[in-house]
C-alpha cells in the first residue's frame, strides 16, 4: 500500500518551500490591493478604432494630475483604468481629452469610485471575514467530530491546511501583482473564501474517513490507520478537484481577460487546497498523536 504518511516531512518540506516565496513577496512588496480595499477610481474604456498605446494614456492621466494611475488592457478594444478617486465630473474630462488626442470615439464602460475611508472598512471587515470563518470551522469540526478521541485536533488540522492555503495565495498575489499589476479587489477576496471552502471541504472527506475507520480497525495503530484512509479517498479527492482544475484551466485560456486574475488564483487556491487536504492535514494528526515535537531538537546519539 501507498504509504504517505511515512513520508509526512517531506510534504511539509515541500510546504514550506512553496510559501517561502510568497512570504518574501509580501514581506517585500506587500499585497497589491485594488481600490475595493484602498479607495478611488476605476474606468473602463471602449474605443471604436484602433486602441492607444496605455503609455499614451497614462500621460494624459499625468496631466490631469494622476501620475500613480495604473492602465492595462482588456482585450482588443478596451482600457483599464486605476487612479486615486477622481473628483466629480474629472472622467468626462480625461474622456473628453482622449478623444482628441486620438481622434476617436470611446464609450465608458463602467466607472466606479470608492472613498480611502469605505476601502478601509472593507478591508478591515474582509481581514474579519476570514477570520470569522477559521473560528466557525473549527468550532464545526470539532463537534462533528465530537465523538472521536481529541476532536480538537481535526479543527485545529484542518485551519493549518487551511493556513498554508492562504498564505500561498496571498504570497501568489503579491507576485503576480509585482510583476503583471494585478491588484487583489473584492472578486480576489471572493476567490480566496472559495478557495478555503474547497480547502476545509477535502479536508473534512480525509478526517471523515479516518473517524469511519477507527471504528472498523480498532487493531490499527494510528499512523497506519490514518494512511490507509488516505489512500482511501486519494482517488475521490484527486478527481473531483482535477476535473474543477480542467474547468478553470479552460476558463484560463479562453475565457476573458476580466475574469482571468480571478480563474487563476481560484485554479491555484483549489490545487493548494488539494494538495494540502492530502499530504498536510491529516499528517499532522499523526505527528499530534506522536508528540514528535518531543524530538524534533534532540540531538541523535553517536
Amino acid at each position: 500500500m501507498l504509504n504517505i504518511v511515512k513520508h509526512r516531512y517531506l510534504y511539509f518540506l515541500i510546504s514550506l518551500i512553496a510559501i517561502l516565496p510568497g512570504i518574501a513577496a509580501v514581506l517585500v512588496w506587500g499585497l497589491p490591493t485594488g481600490i475595493d480595499f484602498t479607495g478611488g477610481s476605476l474606468l473602463e474604456i471602449k474605443f471604436e478604432s484602433a486602441l492607444p498605446s496605455s503609455e499614451k494614456v497614462h500621460e494624459i492621466l499625468t496631466e490631469f494630475g494622476f501620475p500613480d494611475a495604473k492602465v492595462q488592457t482588456a482585450g482588443d478594444d478596451k482600457l483599464i483604468i486605476r487612479t486615486k478617486a477622481m473628483s466629480e465630473g474629472a472622467e468626462v474630462l480625461i474622456l473628453a481629452e482622449i478623444e482628441s488626442r486620438f481622434n476617436t470615439d470611446v464609450v465608458l464602460d463602467k466607472f466606479e469610485s470608492v472613498g480611502p475611508s469605505i476601502g478601509k472598512e472593507v478591508a478591515q471587515r474582509a481581514a474579519g471575514a476570514v477570520g470569522l470563518a477559521a473560528l466557525g470551522i473549527l468550532a464545526y469540526i470539532t463537534y462533528a467530530f465530537r465523538g472521536v478521541n481529541h476532536a480538537f485536533r481535526y479543527g485545529v488540522a484542518a485551519i493549518i491546511a487551511m493556513l498554508h492555503d492562504v498564505i500561498l495565495v496571498l504570497g501568489i498575489e503579491s507576485i503576480l501583482g509585482h510583476y503583471l499589476g494585478w491588484e487583489a479587489d473584492a472578486l480576489f477576496l471572493t476567490a480566496l473564501l472559495t478557495v478555503i471552502g474547497f480547502s476545509v471541504h477535502d479536508s473534512i472527506v480525509v478526517f471523515d474517513r479516518i473517524r469511519e475507520n477507527e471504528r472498523l480497525h480498532r487493531q490499527l495503530d494510528y499512523e497506519t490507520l490514518v494512511n490507509h484512509s488516505i489512500v482511501q479517498t486519494l482517488d475521490r479527492s484527486i478527481n473531483t478537484q482535477l476535473t474543477v482544475m480542467l474547468t478553470l484551466l479552460a476558463l484560463v485560456l479562453f475565457g476573458g481577460s476580466t475574469i482571468r486574475h480571478f480563474v487563476v488564483i481560484l485554479l491555484i487556491g483549489v490545487f493548494s487546497g488539494t494538495y494540502s487536504s492530502i499530504f498536510n492535514a491529516a499528517p499532522i494528526l499523526v505527528v499530534w498523536e506522536n508528540k514528535e515535537w518531543r524530538s524534533w531538537f534532540k540531538r541523535t546519539p553517536a
